[in-house]
Formats: structure tokens, sequence, C-alpha cells
């Protein structure tokens, strides 16, 4: 009987059962962390910031500049520069702009045979060649998804392991000292106990 009730569980406890291990699991691997994770949690600086995420780096000036000179060296900046060029573009309201700059972005990126061709399949290339008739600011939106997520799941995860990063992190993490430095001496100059009482 004791065997036949273990093979009758109904899928309400074989989820229980499944989510008690992925908890167990879930706090084995969070909870006991990798040593090199737990610094970078100690740390909670911008460097460990902008290593987190493409989306963290790219929010920043000096991680966009970090992450354009690795992509030199792996020959494939246009990627950057096409993403860059269409978070500009989106700000745009005024249709004679929006023209003029949808132009520019596929003829220098998008056309076949262009200078600076970015990798997006043929159907893409088409959809935007069609929409430059009246461009709207989301007519890039698909070719920039897709050089974003070919940026965050091929260059990113191998910038992370770059000298352009550690140069990166150590300069964020001596602005950072400086700034922390700065800020001591500055509150310790402005506390009420240095200033002079009125006589």
């Amino acid at each position: 009987m004791n065997r036949l009730s273990r093979t009758s569980l109904d899928l309400q406890d074989t989820n229980r059962i499944h989510n008690a291990w992925k908890s167990r699991i879930q706090e084995y691997f969070i909870q006991s962390p990798l040593p090199w994770r737990k610094i970078n949690r100690r740390k909670t600086n911008e460097a460990s910031l902008l290593g987190e995420s493409l989306e963290m780096l790219l929010s920043q000036k000096c991680g966009q500049i970090a992450f354009r000179d690795f992509l030199k060296s792996e020959f494939c900046e246009e990627n950057l520069d096409f993403w860059l060029a269409c978070q500009e573009f989106q700000a745009f309201d005024s249709p004679e702009e929006l023209t003029r700059r949808a132009a520019r972005i596929y003829e220098e990126f998008i056309r076949a045979e262009s200078p600076r061709q970015i990798n997006v399949d043929f159907y893409t290339r088409e959809i935007i060649s069609q929409s430059l008739q009246q461009p709207s600011p989301s007519c890039f939106v698909v070719a920039q998804k897709k050089i974003y997520s070919l940026m965050a799941n091929g260059s990113f995860p191998r910038f992370i392991q770059s000298d352009q990063y550690k140069v990166l992190f150590d300069a964020a993490s001596k602005q950072k000292g400086l700034r922390k430095h700065w800020k001591t001496r500055h509150q310790a100059d402005t506390s009420p106990s240095l200033k002079m009482s009125p006589q």
C-alpha cells in the first residue's frame, strides 16, 4: 500500500517537491556564492555594476567607450555605433529629421554593401527599406534588438574577461575611492564642531 501511495502522487505534490528542491538548490548557490561573487557583492561600486549587464554598461559613457574599444579589437564596433544611432534616432519626432537620420542610418549600417554593414537578415533589411518612405521612431527597433542580443550574448561575456574591462573596473574603483575620500574630507571641513563659534 505504501508503494502504491508513493506512485499515485498527484500533480500538486509533484510541484511541491519540485519547488522544495528548486529552493534548496537556489539557496545553496545563492546563499553560498562562489568567492568572486562575494567580492563583487562586497564592492558594489560603479565598476561591478557596469559588469552586471550590457544595459548597465551602456547606460554609462565610460562603459560605452570601453566596450567600443573592445568591439574595435574584434572588428565589430559598428554594432555598438548602430545601436547608439538608433537610441538617438528614437528621440526625434520631427518628420523631416526622422527622414534625414533614417536615410543616414540605412546608408551607413543597413544597405547591402554599406561601409559598416551590420549583421541582420534579408527580411529585416527589406522591412527597414520599405519603412524609409515614412520613417517612424520605431523603424529600426527590430534590427536594434537583434544587434543588442548579438552583443549581449556574444561580445559582452568576452568583454567582461578582457583587459578593457579590467581597466574600466580599476578606473571606476579609483574614482569611487576619490569621491569617497573627497566626501569624507568635505564633511569633516563643514562639520559644526570644526566651525568657529561666534565670540
